[in-house]
């Protein structure tokens, strides 16, 4: 008998220790006491908690479907009692990504990040589940390109006769106020595909699926100061991948992330850094609330239950990867204010840049200054 099973990943940050570092231990037993009542109530199946840096991630399975209210409110009432706890240890940013007062229905446009993905299970269903901390969702434009649409990282788009024709991708405009999206395909229009998803920024990656429609990809899209109108922090997006059985292998879906590519984000949501593959232990943001960070769990879905996690990024295999990464960081770091290090000025206008900088906006003028009291010299001597 199929079964079809929905994965919901919803994040947020609710507030962390030590400045934007960690979610402290009272948040977790919050969280997954919250997570409980939802098995009992049958409101979900299943369920995981983690964190990536100073966000707190959500991770359940139910059978109800996408954007199902009952699931998004248990997300938003886990998030809340989380909030309240965590002003009342004043501990910092609490419910910095709260952003309204009341549940309307859907955790989308409110604060938090969802990605949820439907699908009919296989004889044997694995998928990773990516959490990052300090950057935005065109962070996973790179490596999502690379598991489904680079050869030369995922063999099986040459040897597997199973997605050998390609995938197909939902690409997000994520700057516009109404989200608008296109849907183009690989390998036919790849290079079109890159010129949009290379602007990280102002193009994400939404949706992966198989020629036949076989969903195998999203993420949350989300992008908080559109939602607020100004800077509270970065979106810090979250993404299902399943692999194998007709699609990349999960050792071809890590393999995109071996590359520490850089990403917008890390302090103050204001610089470029690279984007650090790391287990779970090593889920801090620290030096400079950074470097910006990926976690990846593996899980098997089996009846709408999750077996696992894997810590999948837990292995001596990406040391080279996180070394290359600090390497970047370092170099980086010694830029200080200048670009490309500090963001282009366009990426900037949601930051506190520019209350920074509006104090000398009538301070410019179109004449030409010189030293005061200095005379222009028009003789000219002749040659």
């Amino acid at each position: 008998m199929m079964i079809e099973s929905t994965i919901s990943v919803i994040k947020a940050d609710v507030g962390s220790l030590a400045g934007h570092v960690v979610i402290p231990d009272f948040i977790f037993e919050i969280a997954r006491k919250s997570m409980k009542e939802g098995v009992e109530k049958k409101i979900i199946k299943d369920f995981r908690v983690a964190n990536a840096g100073d966000d707190l991630e959500l991770i359940m399975t139910h059978q109800k479907g996408e954007g199902n209210p009952d699931v998004h409110r248990l997300a938003w009432d886990t998030f809340m009692k989380c909030t309240e706890k965590a002003r009342e240890m004043k501990i910092y940013a609490a419910g910095q990504d709260m952003l309204a007062d009341t549940f309307s229905g859907n955790v989308r446009g409110m604060g938090p990040g969802s990605a949820e993905m439907s699908f009919e299970e296989r004889r044997s269903e694995p998928i990773a589940v990516f959490c990052a901390d300090k950057t935005e969702p065109g962070a996973y434009n790179l490596p999502l390109f690379k598991i489904f649409a680079d050869p030369f990282n995922t063999a099986g788009l040459v040897i597997d006769p199973n997605f050998h024709q390609g995938f197909k991708f939902v690409v997000q405009e994520v700057e516009r106020e109404v989200p608008a999206y296109l849907e183009m395909s690989c390998p036919e229009e790849m290079y079109d595909l890159l010129a949009l998803i290379g602007s990280t920024g102002k193009y994400a990656l939404k949706r992966v699926y198989r020629k036949d429609g076989m969903i195998a990809a999203v993420v949350s899209t989300d992008k908080l100061h559109h939602i607020a109108g100004k800077y509270v922090g970065k979106d810090d997006p979250v993404a299902i991948v399943r692999g194998h059985s007709g699609l990349p292998a999960m050792g071809e879906i890590l393999e995109a992330f071996t590359l520490p590519h850089l990403v917008s984000g890390w302090m103050r949501g204001s610089h470029s850094g690279p984007l650090l593959p790391v287990g779970l232990k090593d889920s801090r943001c620290t030096r400079f609330d950074g470097p910006p960070r990926v976690i990846a769990l593996g899980f098997q879905v089996s009846n709408g239950m999750l077996v696992g996690p894997v810590d999948l990024f837990d292995d001596v295999a990406f040391d080279i990867s996180r070394e290359r990464g600090m390497e970047i960081a370092d170099y980086l770091r010694r830029l200080g204010p200048f670009m490309p290090h500090r963001l282009h000025d366009h990426d900037m206008e949601y930051t506190t840049l520019p209350a920074v900088l509006a104090k000398y906006k009538d301070r410019f003028t179109e004449k030409e200054i010189g030293p005061k009291g200095a005379k222009k010299d028009s003789s000219k001597s002749a040659d």
